[in-house]
């Protein structure tokens, strides 16, 4: 005779603990008086003021575990935008900027979360490096990559990097001076710029795969990947990094891929069509990611819990164009692990 619903003895419930991530581009954040780009004012007092405020306000509205963020140029600063929120955070990580970036930006951390090891890694690996036409050997990431571990609350030892991947704007060429020595008016020359700028991306990108493969090549460590990686989910360079589409056709694959954390998510009735995180000449972009490793896959055998919901937070990018306020959107993911 066959058993019943009655009949069978009832699954114990399932006892989650959470872990909240997001990651901000928070448009050149600098001291005030400080010089970042010759071709941009430092910020006043004031206005220095009103931007560590509306960003300290964002972390507050985020609320979360641990948050990525690009274009740091003081740590001081990133800092101040942290006592703003009135959070707690023990951990609040910019490496190069302790005294002041020097030519770009960095990426940092800062979690509340106990920190077991961080380090900024720069160079890329001999399989990375390119020739790039007119400009010669592309061999270390214009933004150091950060690699933190991590220890969640219930004691889940996880890997985060954050990146901010190299922009699509042209690479003109530039004398020592930093004139240009090409007609940017002319299409054809902003074309081959363009594919510069491509190619250093795609390196970069390379480099970065590197690095995510070695962290998940049969291991069962979950990685979370965070940050501006300056192209779609679905383009050539993400798809380089997280190799997600090779899973389609080979299982094995899931080893070593990435998880767009929007796609994986749980509670797919919360997606819209507000998903971006950019507005380039009126056209909404996917620029700012969350990827996870199959651990946070609910389809995997391996799954440790899931991404429960992914939420964009980009009002701001209609509220005019203001530097105290950032033109990236920001991104946050809600994960579960299950607990013992």
């Amino acid at each position: 005779m066959l058993a019943t619903s009655q009949d069978r003895p009832a699954l114990p419930p399932v006892n989650w603990g959470t872990l909240t991530v997001a990651t901000c581009n928070a448009l050149n954040l600098a001291l005030p008086g400080r010089v970042f780009y010759e071709n941009q004012e430092p910020y006043g007092a004031d206005e220095y003021r009103r931007k560590v405020a509306w960003l300290g306000q964002q972390l507050r509205r985020l609320n979360a575990d641990a948050v990525a963020l690009q274009e740091i140029w003081d740590l001081a600063a990133l800092r101040d935008a942290v006592a703003e929120s009135g959070l707690s955070y023990h951990q609040v990580l910019a490496p190069g900027t302790e005294s002041g970036a020097t030519g770009t930006p960095r990426v940092a951390l800062v979690t509340r979360l106990s920190l077991e090891t961080v380090t900024s890694h720069a160079a890329f690996t001999p399989a990375a490096v390119i020739d790039v036409p007119e400009v010669g050997r592309h061999d270390h990431f214009e933004r150091p990559v950060l690699h933190a571990v991590l220890r969640t609350k219930q004691e889940q030892k996880v890997h985060v990097l954050v990146a901010h991947l190299k922009s699509k704007r042209p690479k003109f060429l530039l004398n020592a001076a930093g004139e240009s020595l090409e007609d940017r008016d002319d299409p054809r020359v902003a074309a081959r710029a363009t594919l510069r700028s491509l190619i250093m991306r795609g390196s970069e990108a390379v480099a970065l795969r590197e690095l995510v493969v070695s962290l998940l090549h049969n291991t069962r460590d979950p990685v979370i990947l965070m940050g501006d990686l300056n192209d779609a989910p679905h383009a050539v360079t993400s798809q380089i990094v997280a190799a997600t589409s090779a899973v389609a056709f080979d299982r094995e694959a899931r080893d070593t891929a990435l998880f767009h954390a929007y796609d994986v998510q749980s509670e797919p009735a919360l997606r819209r069509d507000v998903a971006y995180s950019h507005v380039h000449q009126g056209s909404p972009e996917t620029l700012d990611q969350i990827w996870v490793s199959e651990e946070f896959v609910t389809s995997s055998r391996f799954a440790l819990g899931d991404v429960r919901r992914v939420e964009y937070f980009n009002d701001h990018l209609h509220e005019g164009r203001d530097r105290t306020r950032s033109d990236h959107g920001f991104v946050r993911a809600l994960l579960r692990l299950r607990l013992p």
